[in-house]
């Protein structure tokens, strides 16, 4: 089998060469209809996915890519035996805005499962930061080991929300008593470097109750962050069980330790606890 955190890595460093010819240019906007995830797709999210591509054929390796772009696309001779689940560019909206928070993430996996995912790689494009993870093997920040916080004082706390969403007015009574709690709130644009954010102590939780965020945009991070000794969980609480899929969408928390995920928790207004 190959070494596919290292592929990951190439793939990655290709990617990231397109996206930055391409940031905040006119020529990034140019649609290309709706991707499998449901957005329309930009020239800048089709040259990151191409060159993703082109590297895993140079490298003569067979997996099923899971894109939010394309969907899914067989490479290799054996394309069943491994899944690389990724979204090409997350955050296109800042890169087209030439907002400096943007990413590359990749997971791969034998079996297309959230839970089943074996190695993760989350770049940052513009500040020269990758975020990896084995499963088992603990999560590194440029090759350092990172661990999430330690606080547990929602006063204290940074707190990633996702907001983005025309149905605020559904959103914001779940969320609440955490915003009331809480006084220190970010949202940047790009989940899984946000995620990523959780992991290594940056901030120390991230909040997405709105059932829109799609699987390929947080498959890398999920395990980064678990790696790391971090927790993330639908809102209620169980395991995000979730196959990987351009198409399946998630909710959950996901938090830096059981004390703050306790106390978020405890404050979500939803069905079961309203």
């Amino acid at each position: 089998m190959p070494d596919w955190l290292k592929v990951l890595q190439l793939c990655s460093q290709r990617m990231r060469e397109e996206v930055l010819t391409l940031q905040g240019s006119k020529e990034a906007r140019v649609g290309f209809g709706r991707g499998a995830g449901g957005d329309i797709v930009k020239k800048i999210d089709l040259a990151a996915e191409n060159a993703l591509i082109e590297t895993l054929e140079a490298h003569n390796v067979s997996c099923t890519l899971i894109s939010e772009e394309t969907g899914m696309k067989e490479i290799g001779s054996r394309p069943s035996s491994w899944y690389v689940t990724t979204d090409p560019l997350d955050g296109t909206t800042n890169a087209l805005r030439g907002l400096p928070f943007i990413a590359v993430s990749l997971a791969g996996s034998k079996q297309p499962y959230l839970r089943d995912v074996e190695v993760a790689l989350v770049s940052d494009l513009l500040h020269d930061v990758i975020y990896t993870a084995k499963k088992n093997g603990k999560a590194f920040r440029n090759g350092e080991e990172i661990q999430p916080s330690q606080t547990s004082s929602l006063e204290e706390a940074v707190i990633g929300v996702d907001f983005n969403t025309f149905k605020k007015r559904e959103l914001v009574p779940k969320l609440i008593r955490v915003l009331e709690k809480t006084r220190h709130l970010r949202h940047f644009g790009a989940n899984a470097l946000e995620l990523c954010y959780v992991a290594d102590g940056t901030t120390d939780a991230f909040i997405d109750l709105r059932g829109k965020l799609r699987v390929t945009d947080i498959a890398a991070a999920y395990l980064i962050l678990r790696e790391a000794g971090g927790t993330m969980v639908t809102p209620e609480g169980s395991e995000l069980n979730v196959s990987l899929d351009a198409s399946q969408r998630v909710s959950f928390v996901a938090a830096a330790n059981s004390a703050i995920y306790r106390k978020i928790r405890r404050l979500l207004v939803l069905p079961s606890t309203a």
